[in-house]
């Protein structure tokens, strides 16, 4: 076969070369355009905020990490090394347990490098690198494997856990229980202010015997009678807290010289009382204060609460120091046995002459005239109250035992309860229905607190049973001292607030939005009355029994 001569092919091949070189030397030419635009673009983007003059520098902004979303991935390396640190802590307490502290010690250091990564990723807002997470996962598996091999399997990581979860449940309810405690005795306390201002106040009464002679001048007032005047009862031994009570009365009725307060309280407070009431003017208000120990017929013989106040069990559960700590504490409240709470079970006894009055606690503030209340027809019950059902759903089957026959054969389980605090009581239909002897009745039965455990409203409620007329719960707003967040309108619309519950408006713990709506009503300001340190002297009171009672 014949060859092809030489000069064909080299011309083919020269202008194939030719074009390749041709070609390259266009894309390096346009390689070099873009790259110098490029650069001189990213140059003028980066100097030309520094141009102006007034053009400020802004921080550097970027999109922060979601960390938790981050966690919670499934492909992440921060979950990766949450999971680790988890099982590695619970080995952590396993080896100790089983004295391998220098194996402890390891898995401890890895967990702080965990911790340390984790802090710094959440810091900057950025996911944890492959490169930063690999050495601390394989170190830290490593441990793990050394502490399974070490025969802490999953087994005896789960018992070991379960305890110890077990142990923080038993600690975390021993500690509620103790902060329930104190909370109880803060509540229970006197201010300091308020203590030195009834020593100062007994002080006086003491040494001055004007003060005891006019006492003596005005008991036989026919003003204290007079079924004519608007007629308002309190039982207490706080002198502040029952002045704010008559003073926030008297300022908002319109005709003050018609009111007629009689106040009740015991020997130990009563001469604080009478020189308060008898040193502060009240708008020609009439006040007349009682002793408590002055009523010679509420005796052991007649009234029950003081059989249980004299028995040594009972004594020992709500007085006693050494109290178990199962039991709730407000289950233990002192006031529960206190002869003032339950002295408005007698209030015909105590006001013999007396055809209606309505009936205050010392933790109130009144913020309307209260006298249209004696003109409001009862339809022939016993108190007025404000129904407390229809919110909170406070049924009797929520205070009184319904299991026992006694009460399920009697009363309704879906009866509404009702108020204590602001009560219109009618006590010539009071004295008809003999709701006393009642209420003596379901003490008696409830002798071993199988029907009910502590408080007035549960014994009231079944002894004003079908005898208590609804109001409208304009009258009578509760909460404010346990309820953060009552409505303001119902507030103001509100004849009589209440600050029941624990954090009284006298007290440290009061909540400081509705403190102001008290303090603006205190008839004096006195220096003595100084925010102070708040301490419980208020227990002894209450064991005190009256000679008359034994």
């Amino acid at each position: 076969m014949r060859r092809r001569p030489a000069e064909y092919r080299r011309p083919a091949r020269r202008r194939l070369s030719q074009w390749i070189l041709a070609l390259l030397g266009i894309f390096l030419i346009a390689g070099l355009v873009l790259f110098v635009f490029h650069h001189n673009h990213h140059e003028d983007q980066v100097k030309q905020p520094m141009m102006g003059e007034n053009v400020t520098k802004e921080p550097l902004k970027h999109e922060g990490l979601n960390f938790t979303k981050e966690i919670s991935s499934a492909s992440s390396f921060s979950r990766q090394l949450a999971e680790q640190m988890t099982l590695a802590k619970a080995y952590v307490i396993i080896a100790k347990e089983h004295n391998n502290l220098h194996l402890a010690w390891q898995l401890s250091n890895k967990i702080k490098n965990c911790q340390l990564l984790l802090s710094k990723a959440a810091k900057r807002g950025e996911s944890i690198t492959l490169e930063e997470a690999e050495q601390i996962i394989s170190s830290l598996s490593d441990l793990i494997f050394k502490a399974q091999d070490a025969h802490y399997d999953i087994a005896t990581t789960m018992m070991t856990m379960k305890s110890h979860i077990q142990a923080l449940e038993e600690r975390t309810n021993a500690a509620i229980v103790q902060s329930t405690l104190f909370g109880q005795l803060v509540a229970e306390a006197l201010p300091k202010s308020l203590h030195c201002l009834k020593v100062k106040l007994t002080n006086d009464w003491l040494r001055q015997l004007p003060f005891q002679n006019l006492v003596e001048e005005k008991r036989n007032s026919p003003r204290v009678v007079d079924n004519n005047l608007y007629h308002f009862c309190i039982f207490s031994d706080n002198v502040l807290a029952t002045s704010v009570v008559v003073n926030s009365t008297i300022s908002n009725a319109d005709h003050p010289k018609q009111l007629v307060f009689h106040i009740v309280t015991n020997g130990i407070s009563y001469g604080s009382m009478q020189v308060w009431f008898l040193t502060n003017d009240f708008k020609g208000a009439t006040v007349e204060v009682q002793n408590m120990e002055e009523f010679t017929w509420l005796n052991a013989s007649y009234a029950s609460v003081i059989k249980r106040l004299l028995d040594q069990d009972s004594r020992a559960y709500y007085f006693g120091v050494y109290q178990d700590m199962k039991v709730e504490p407000k289950l233990r409240n002192p006031k529960h046995m206190s002869l003032l709470n339950h002295l408005r079970f007698y209030i015909p006894e105590v006001y013999p002459l007396l055809a209606k009055v309505i009936f205050l606690d010392d933790d109130v503030v009144v913020q309307k005239d209260l006298t249209r209340l004696f003109s409001l027809d009862l339809h022939g019950n016993v108190n007025g109250a404000v129904e407390t059902c229809l919110e909170a759903f406070h049924r009797y089957y929520k205070y009184i035992n319904f299991s026992n026959p006694i009460i399920s054969s009697k009363f309704d389980p879906q009866a509404c309860g009702w108020a204590f605090g602001m009560n219109v009581f009618d006590l010539i239909a009071w004295r008809k229905e003999n709701v006393t002897s009642r209420y003596h009745y379901w003490q008696e039965q409830n002798g071993d607190q199988m029907l009910w455990k502590l408080g007035a409203l549960p014994p009231a409620l079944l002894a004003f049973y079908g005898l208590t007329e609804p109001l409208d719960r304009r009258w009578h707003v509760l909460g404010l001292g346990y309820d953060m967040n009552i409505d303001d309108r119902l507030i103001n619309s509100a004849a009589v607030i209440h600050f029941n519950g624990n954090m009284k408006p006298w007290l440290k713990l009061a909540i400081g939005r509705y403190k102001p709506l008290w303090e603006s009503v205190r008839t004096v300001k006195d220096p003595i009355l100084a925010d102070g340190v708040s301490f419980p002297p208020a227990k002894a009171v209450e064991l005190f029994v009256p000679r008359q009672f034994l």
